[in-house]
């Protein structure tokens, strides 16, 4: 999928109503419980808190699945902390997981700096570059809006 064709479903994200949200929420945790069962990805714990308010989920593909990611598994982040994972992630790289910073030289979703943290063998893979930078912003900051706070404030995460 293009860059051009990601930025249109995200503004058509952005233009839904709650309710076109929540249809959308469904079917993404569907798509996300489909690729569980295949081995796609790891399935994620089940959300008492996400099931009740439906999880948050925008843009594209990518997107949809790491606000799925965080709202289910153990994490259990929704609403404003799904909000600010897209700020992040959407600042840092797009949500494409080809992205590379050319002075630091990050890469993926959550612009893991080869530097400073080894890269999985399987890192082109978009569910896990999301399982990782899920993993660094939870031991790292705790939580998406702290660490969109860290990146407003000094433009790093």
């Amino acid at each position: 999928m293009t860059s051009r064709t990601w930025r249109r479903l995200r503004r058509r994200w952005r233009r839904a109503s709650p309710s076109e949200r929540l249809v959308a929420s469904a079917v993404v945790a569907g798509a996300v419980a489909a690729a569980a069962i295949h081995g796609n990805i790891a399935p994620p714990a089940p959300s008492p808190a996400a099931a009740g308010a439906g999880a948050a989920v925008a843009g594209g593909t990518n997107e949809a699945l790491a606000n799925a990611m965080a709202a289910a598994a153990p994490y259990r982040w929704t609403g404003g902390q799904a909000t600010c994972l897209d700020e992040l992630w959407n600042r840092e790289s797009g949500f494409d997981a080809a992205a590379v910073n050319g002075q630091s030289g990050a890469t993926g979703i959550p612009q893991l700096n080869p530097n400073y943290y080894a890269v999985p063998a399987d890192w082109t893979a978009p569910a896990t570059q999301i399982r990782w930078g899920l993993s660094y912003v939870a031991a790292t900051y705790e939580t998406p809006c702290a660490a969109w706070n860290h990146e407003e404030a000094d433009g790093w995460y």
